[in-house]
């Protein structure tokens, strides 16, 4: 422990707690504080304990943390740092604990001695995270003593008490989110691992263990994960790369500090088409980016022209480089630590600081360029890369505005399978991507004219994260997508940004069949959205229709069933006589099995049909998902397949 953290310990007191304002508005506007109360803010109230456990880690006190699921769905969140402190806050007249955990905006990262830098920089966290619990218990060990104080939507149960001695140090929250507040209750796994997993990634060095007390296995021992990283960055790009073809062993890695702000960056090229860059600050996801992301690609961007000019490689290139081919291949993550981070709004998801921009572009051109000058071979390699994105980026240039023209000179036609809506409005308007012709008929006889648009879609689409962009120019069902959607890959500004000026539906729903085929396409339609029209899933208007699985019949009453669970159970409560054997079956394989009034009934009727809205929890994992899914490589694909195998509904 170095002397400034020592002085940091002996300092860390309630005299550092500072508060700003109270809890009241935390329960009347939740959403506010953490972005909705669906799956995106339930999950929320985890990272904010989370983030102050990693805070701890950060200012040098913390190496382990643990998370428990519950069976009831409560959370408990346990690290091994200093424990927040528990004697008495002057100002307040309360223990400091007390403080932390009912007040808005108290906490040591307000007080630059005690933090550093820390996630959680509007300080709503663990105090608001209380006020939407039904129940939380903070128990601390500190000083050799155990401290608890146990809450109800906020509002302390008893004082600040002592209730033993201790060997260990560190905080231990468990809280049970409100059912009063949130629309949904149940915690994911997978959202949870892959938060925490990227956490260990940012934290070189601490252990973050995730348990599952809802499943446990044969043996009896619950779900489990444990995420540790020793290299870091590094290791995180590999992880994310782990199923595309290197172009370069290892990747270049910059670690340093430039006007008082640390910069970490790793990055690494590849032979894909596409660009992945995720960024962080105070190992907080910036989904929009922001000033070290711009720092980033103009370092990027400038250094390595700056070298393949020197190298006289673009002598005979008679086309003009923009920044995008630079970037193609590329995988990268940014993480910069900030004592004063402007974010917009609590959900940081844009940087605003300007002075980022500078500290980024000095540590990476100056690394990079050593670098380029220290690996000739590989630093070839990355310029003839950039070489061919220049081409193919001219060929999708031409290809995109041949089908253009094509459309002005044919009357600005809409695809000939589109069935149209009556309305105009986007925002009321639908449209239907459907698998195969038959469904696609049934679609149109079953749809409500005014606002439902359908199109059939013929078979598999191509497969976008093998092709180069211009490819995806010829082929049919592709143009078709775009053209029916009214929106352009490219604007004045940006080439592969994602012009949706003339936007025509703001619902695009996916309809395919349910079984292997029909799964196969919806991949395949998620992955052109994902890689070309990412801005669609952000703004919330790509869903997935769920289409019943069963349809049980005994006499003249017919009921459907979405599950094998569910039908299990409605068969029970059909035959409530016990005779099983009455009850009719028939499972739905494709759309097509279904007539239209069925088809309105069970999955296009906005009153009663399942719809699920496509959402991005982490571009990261998304993006190392659908390249292990999508890509050349098999290996990762099978080892995917043989674990998620129990998750599987096979058709025999």
């Amino acid at each position: 422990m170095s002397k400034e953290q020592e002085a940091n310990h002996d300092d860390y007191s309630a005299l550092n707690i500072q508060v700003l304002e109270g809890l009241e508005a935390v329960r009347k506007r939740p959403a506010m504080y953490i972005g909705d109360i669906g799956v995106k803010g339930l999950h929320h109230l985890i990272w904010e304990v989370v983030d102050n456990s990693v805070d701890e880690a950060l200012a040098g006190h913390c190496d382990t943390i643990e998370v428990t699921v519950h069976e009831d769905n409560s959370i408990t969140v346990k690290d091994n740092g200093r424990g927040i402190p528990t004697d008495l806050h002057e100002k307040e007249n309360r223990s400091a604990l007390e403080v932390v955990m009912t007040v808005l905006h108290a906490g040591g990262k307000f007080d630059k001695n005690t933090y550093k830098v820390s996630g959680g920089l509007h300080g709503v966290g663990v105090s608001c995270v209380n006020a939407l619990s039904s129940y939380m218990l903070a128990t601390v060990h500190r000083n050799g003593k155990v401290f608890e104080q146990e809450y109800s939507r906020g509002v302390p149960q008893f004082p600040v008490r002592e209730v033993g001695t201790t060997d260990y140090r560190g905080t231990i929250i468990h809280f049970r989110p409100d059912e009063e507040i949130f629309s949904v209750r149940e915690y994911k796994y997978e959202t949870i691992a892959t938060r925490l997993r990227e956490m260990a990634f940012l934290n070189a060095g601490i252990r973050i263990t995730l348990k599952d007390l809802r499943e446990i296995d044969e043996k009896g021992n619950p779900r489990a994960d444990e995420f540790y990283s020793e290299g870091g960055l590094i290791e995180f790009v590999e992880y994310l790369d782990a199923t595309r073809q290197k172009i370069i062993d290892t990747p270049i890695y910059i670690d340093t500090e430039k006007n008082n702000v640390p910069v970490q960056v790793a990055l690494s090229y590849n032979t894909s088409y596409s660009e992945n860059v995720v960024s962080y600050v105070n190992t907080i996801n910036t989904h929009e980016g922001g000033t070290h992301v711009s720092g980033f690609r103009r370092a990027l961007t400038r250094t390595l022209k700056s070298y393949a000019d020197k190298s006289g490689m673009l002598e005979k290139l008679k086309l003009e480089i923009a920044g995008d081919d630079f970037r193609e291949g590329l995988t990268a993550i940014i993480s910069v630590k900030v004592a004063e981070p402007q974010f917009e709004g609590q959900t940081k998801t844009k940087l605003g600081n300007s002075d980022v921009v500078g500290a980024v572009d000095s540590a990476v051109s100056e690394v990079l360029q050593e670098w380029l000058e220290e690996h000739p071979k590989e630093a070839k390699v990355i310029v003839g890369k950039v070489i061919l994105a220049a081409q193919a980026r001219h060929a999708a240039k031409k290809a995109r505005e041949m089908v253009q023209r094509k459309n002005v000179l044919g009357g600005g036609g809409l695809p000939g399978k589109l069935a149209d809506c009556a309305n105009n409005d986007p925002a009321v308007c639908e449209l239907y991507l459907v698998e195969g012709d038959s469904a696609g008929g049934s679609a149109k006889q079953g749809r409500d004219r005014d606002f439902q648009a359908i199109l059939p879609l013929k078979g598999k689409i191509l497969n976008v994260e093998k092709a180069q962009e211009h490819k995806i120019y010829d082929n049919d069902e592709i143009k078709n997508i775009l053209t029916a959607l009214g929106v352009k890959i490219g604007t004045m500004n940006d080439e592969k940004e994602l012009d949706l000026s003339n936007l025509r539906y703001h619902k695009i729903i996916i309809m395919t069949d349910a079984d292997i085929d029909g799964s196969h396409i919806r991949t395949l339609i998620l992955t052109l959205f994902f890689r070309y029209m990412r801005t669609l899933i952000e703004k919330g208007y790509l869903y997935i229709a769920l289409p019943p699985l069963y349809l049980l019949k005994r006499g003249k009453e017919e009921r459907y069933c979405w599950t094998e669970e569910e039908r299990q159970a409605l068969t029970m409560e059909l035959a409530k006589d016990g005779k099983v054997d009455s009850v009719s079956i028939q499972r739905y394989k494709g759309l097509g099995e279904m007539n239209p009034e069925q088809l309105w009934a069970t999955t296009m009727d906005p009153n009663t049909r399942s719809i699920k809205q496509v959402s991005i929890e982490s571009a990261a994992e998304a993006d190392h998902l659908f390249s292990m899914l999508m890509g050349d490589e098999v290996a990762p694909r099978r080892e995917f397949i043989e674990k998620n195998a129990k998750y599987a509904h096979i058709d025999t």
